[in-house]
């Protein structure tokens, strides 16, 4: 019997990780960047957030893209399902990260507004 590190899939030749980051970070941009410019013709939400949104989903698309091109990678070598569940998990982190960056520029951004906001109605 075979043991659950021993288990491989013939995946084919393994697969460039960096160029396939740079084709999900295009491939991101034209999906991401064509719907936003699509709610912005609709006055949905304004230029500034659609250029924010696609930004993020393309750094997002690029870091899922990688992680799986190296899960799949990983996963046709013997002994590397430690490895590609690693791979798989490393990019789950980096999607959550850019979600967190996001939030603690929001805050932050928000706060600076406040605070010009008082400052503008003590003058």
């Amino acid at each position: 019997m075979r043991g659950i590190n021993e288990l491989t899939i013939d995946t084919g030749t393994p697969r460039n990780v960096l160029g396939h980051v740079i084709s999900g970070a295009i491939a991101s941009a034209v999906v991401s960047g064509a719907i936003n410019y699509k709610k912005v013709k609709a006055k949905e939400i304004e230029k500034k957030a659609a250029i924010k949104d696609s930004i993020k989903k393309t750094s997002q698309g690029a870091i899922a893209t990688g992680a799986a091109i190296a899960t799949a990678n990983y996963l046709g070598q013997k002994g590397g399902l430690v490895k590609a569940v690693t791979a798989l998990s490393i990019g789950a982190m980096g999607i959550y990260a850019v979600e967190m960056i996001e939030e603690k520029l929001d805050q932050k951004y928000l706060t600076n507004e406040n605070c010009l906001l008082e400052e503008e109605t003590n003058e």
